[in-house]
């Protein structure tokens, strides 16, 4: 059995589905959460339900790319729903009617849901369900999705689901409600289909009005409105409102320093001693040192960050489910626009520091199609998740843990300014866009402002869980087919290389070098041997191209395979140093490498200069694919990467110059 979810935005479809399904589609408290359908199962009196949560939409005439898929799927002749569930938000119900009594007039079974029943009855809105039943014809379930409560009564619903006894717009005796709303996606006449439109709105508004009336008392006292409207006075103020804005990413990238530094530390150590174990144990060969310097060192490099990823989507997960989101939108609506943008670009901005890919396809709620076109161009240069590890490495090894002012961590402060460069740089390129790309489109920002809830904890949690599950497994899997790829071509090379350099080295010219320092002789003969693998041929072939940048071959490996996930720069790297090996991390092992000249190698120009690339650079292969599929066309894609990476290179060029 085919069951939708149908609904408008905020009126807590995702919620709903988590509840009935038990799978954790990302939940938020702002318009465009979700952007494509979600599938998933359920079981109920022998029935088996495959329940799809659609896109978020106000009505059935589409206005944007994510309402466009929710009604396609809808009316789809190949797998036409069996049931449709209609989710009203009980608070808002007056609104939310003009979609549900269109659902209702496809003559489809349907389910009429009052979520966010509880909120209703704090705000002392009374609504008189059975009255509501008898006036659309159909089961009306009122539950509250956020604990669960009558999400049985939903399913006993589904199962007795029955098509509308009463219509609520009746258009011509020859053309159905369905035809006349599916004429919208063909070649039909557009004129036509707006006087339709705008019949079908000013005849249904006076059906709402008279249902509203009937069924719904004292709806005055609006508690929670007024509870929003007061944080709103300083939130959403011209002035304050900014500062409220910065001040909280400003405190998110201080925790992500402050409180992370403490459980990296656990994990790294807990890395060494297990790479050392396994040295110790395991008996000596090829697969002791795959193990301990390749498949550890590289999953140690990125797993150690796994905390500070925590705090970021933590962050990001209690501002979607609070209701601040749609705050920050209105309050930077005045600031995006003067740059081509609007609004409703802020949640894909802010998606973006967790990654690129479905923030991307959450610009399909922006209906301007130059305005989704910019947004999406630009997204990239907003520092996602992954580029976190590459940052907090370099960071680390340039500037020491210092307190100022007494409280600010000092790391923190500069991450905060990585991230404020790679915005300001989003603001310019979407300012140059908005010159060069011409169109009469009207541009309109319109969102509805929530009230603020407090989050609950178990659906931050669930969300938090589900994305550090994606990125430890799916990151995962990459850092160690790399990190095995890596350590074979940097442990052999062509022809007899590497037992040339183990001939030329431990010979009698050097044998006092190893007596007075063995530690210095085996790092140099590894030195050595790494340059003679194959990656290192690999490395010095490109190296003349990055040499102005203040970056050696090594780093030039780092770069290229980081384009497969931006985390994976740490983890190559680590795998290349053999991180884990006498007892050292990553950070320990580059801020002691030195050149041939005997200076160290990761000065402040080359890891300034190295941050600043990662800052512009395009992320990784899969925002390339997504920004493809989003523009239908290789053309996006492929100005974006030569854009990005010119001034990747350019811009690191100028910083290492500059302080070297």
């Amino acid at each position: 059995m085919k069951v939708v979810l149908l609904g408008n935005p905020n009126a807590g479809k995702s919620t709903l589905f988590n509840a009935l399904t038990g799978l954790n589609q990302k939940t938020g408290n702002y318009s465009g959460v979700t952007v494509d359908k979600l599938q998933g199962s359920f079981k109920y009196k022998n029935n088996s339900v495959n329940l799809i949560d659609l896109p978020g939409t106000y009505s059935l005439f589409a206005k944007s790319t994510d309402e466009e898929v929710a009604v396609k799927d809808l009316l789809s002749q190949k797998e036409k729903p069996d049931v449709v569930i209609v989710v009203l938000d009980s608070t808002n119900l007056q609104r939310n009617l003009l979609l549900a009594t269109q659902a209702l007039d496809l003559g489809m079974r349907t389910v009429v849901v009052l979520n966010m029943i509880d909120e209703a009855i704090y705000q002392n809105i009374n609504i008189d369900i059975d009255k509501l039943k008898d006036l659309l014809g159909v089961n009306v379930v009122a539950i509250d999705s956020r604990t669960k409560e009558g999400t049985q009564k939903i399913k006993e619903a589904i199962v007795n689901a029955e098509v509308s006894r009463n219509k609520f717009f009746d258009v011509t005796s020859t053309i159905d409600y369905a035809q006349m709303v599916n004429s919208q996606f063909e070649n039909s006449n557009q004129i036509e289909l707006q006087k339709w439109e705008e019949n079908d709105k000013i005849y249904r508004h006076k059906n709402i009005k008279y249902i509203f009336g009937l069924c719904v008392k004292s709806p005055e006292q609006l508690k929670l409105k007024e509870r929003s409207t007061k944080i709103d006075r300083i939130v959403t103020h011209p002035v304050l409102g900014y500062f409220v804005f910065m001040a909280l990413i400003f405190v998110i990238f201080q925790f992500i320093f402050y409180v992370a530094e403490y459980p990296m530390g656990w994990i790294e150590d807990a890395f060494i001693s297990l790479s050392s174990l396994i040295k110790t144990n395991l008996p000596a060969g090829i697969l002791n040192d795959l193990v301990s310097d390749g498949v550890i060192a590289g999953i140690s490099g990125v797993l150690m960050f796994v905390p500070q990823i925590t705090f970021l989507f933590l962050f990001i997960a209690l501002l979607e489910d609070s209701g601040y989101m749609a705050r920050a939108s209105f309050i930077m609506d005045k600031i995006m626009r003067k740059f081509g943008l609007n609004g409703r670009s802020v949640i894909p901005v802010i998606s973006a520091t967790a990654c690129a890919v479905p923030s991307i396809m959450s610009t399909r709620s922006i209906s301007n199609f130059k305005e989704r076109l910019i947004t999406i161009f630009v997204l990239p240069m907003v520092s996602c998740s992954a580029r976190l590890p590459v940052y907090t490495l370099l960071i680390s090894m340039m500037f020491p843990s210092t307190i100022v002012l007494g409280f600010l961590n000092f790391k923190g402060i500069v991450l905060f300014g990585l991230y404020v460069l790679g915005f300001a740089f989003t603001l310019i390129t979407a300012f140059v866009m908005q010159k060069l790309l011409k169109t009469k489109e009207a541009s309109f920002f319109m969102m509805e402002m929530p009230v603020y809830r407090v989050p609950l904890l178990k659906n931050v949690a669930l969300g938090v869980i589900n994305k550090i599950k994606v990125f430890v497994f799916d990151a995962g899997k990459v850092i160690l087919s790399i990190s095995i790829i890596l350590w074979f071509l940097s442990n052999y090379g062509p022809g007899n290389a590497m037992e040339e350099i183990e001939q030329k080295y431990t010979n009698a010219e050097y044998v006092h070098v190893a007596e007075a320092d063995p530690n210095y002789h085996t790092d140099f003969i590894a030195s050595k041997k790494l340059e003679a693998s194959y990656i290192g041929v690999l490395g010095k072939a490109i190296e003349p191209v990055i040499r102005p940048l203040g970056y050696d071959w090594k780093i030039g490996i780092a770069l290229i395979t980081s384009f497969a996930a931006r985390e994976v720069f740490v983890g190559t790297m680590s795998t290349i140093y053999g991180a884990n090996e006498n007892e050292k991390g990553i950070q320990e092992k580059l801020m002691a490498e030195k050149d041939e000249n005997g200076n160290l190698k990761y000065t402040t120009a080359v890891c300034f200069s190295l941050v600043v690339f990662y800052v512009f650079a395009m992320q990784c292969m899969s925002t390339i694919a997504v920004v493809k599929r989003e523009t239908k066309s290789w053309k996006w894609p492929t100005i974006q990467f030569v854009y990005l990476t010119v001034l990747a290179y350019v811009s690191a060029w100028v910083t290492f110059n500059v302080l070297q």
